[in-house]
């Protein structure tokens, strides 16, 4: 089972490599790895799309953040949620 981080570790973790976003979709256009920042600006732009943001990754460890740490994260970052 994936484990879960505070959003103090998360925001300590923003420009670290190694996230993937997984979204069931086979569009490969745009990269669906990187630092956690890029796949945040990601799912943030699915968002804004009215998309299903779809789950962050960290390759290496497993971690999972959800929808809740998501959106914090988007307001970490100067994002607007709505």
């Amino acid at each position: 089972m994936a484990r879960k981080l505070s959003l103090k570790d998360l925001i300590a973790r923003l420009e670290t490599p190694g996230w993937h976003l997984v979204t069931g979709e086979s569009d490969k256009s745009k990269p669906d790895t990187g630092t956690l920042k890029d796949v945040l600006e990601e799912t943030h732009q699915r968002h804004q799309r009215r998309e299903a943001p779809g789950f962050i990754k960290q390759v290496e460890t497993s971690v999972e953040l959800d929808l809740i740490q998501i959106q914090q994260l988007w307001q970490h970052l100067g994002l607007p949620t709505v």
